[in-house]
């Protein structure tokens, strides 16, 4: 097995065969012949403790009280019920990245999802995650929001 890198025109040449890692987040189907010749092996959604670890890796300064307080949101969204696609670890990260250039005081979390469009993708999703916010905030008697739920594709 070799190849030859364009830009440099070096070629390589691999010594053993090489094994071939691909990763899939469910997009697309892929064809049985291929699916044939594949092992297959499903990673487990983190856990709480794990993402919070990952989130550290990247964010290692974050307060502890927006850092509990964005997991627990982030998990509540990821609990909705027939999301199209519901909210991945990068997402998670980038999120955290922006509540704190924001300044986001953690309690605000409680009220509101701001920069909701960081973690929901979907139009679909943002008015099942809008629902349940607005559930979630009947029931407990507060006064939730979905912050950018209401205005998606305006700027």
């Amino acid at each position: 097995m070799r190849f030859v890198i364009a830009e440099t025109g070096r070629e390589v040449v691999a010594r053993e065969r090489p094994i071939l890692v691909i990763t899939s987040n469910a997009e697309k189907e892929l064809p049985d012949a291929f699916l044939r010749r594949a092992v297959f092996h499903c990673i487990d959604f983190p856990d709480e403790e794990r993402l919070r670890a990952i989130c550290r890796v990247h964010h290692p300064e974050v307060e502890e009280r927006l850092l509990a307080a964005a997991l627990r949101r982030f998990l509540e969204l990821r609990a909705v019920r027939d999301m199209r696609k519901r909210p991945s670890t990068s997402e998670l990260i980038d999120w955290i990245a922006g509540l704190r250039v924001a300044g986001i005081d953690p309690e605000r979390l409680e009220r509101s999802l701001p920069f909701l469009g960081v973690l929901v993708k979907d139009e679909t999703d943002v008015g099942r995650v809008t629902r349940a916010t607005e559930a979630r905030a009947a029931a407990t008697g507060s006064k939730t929001t979905a912050e950018d739920g209401r205005r998606w594709g305006r700027t």
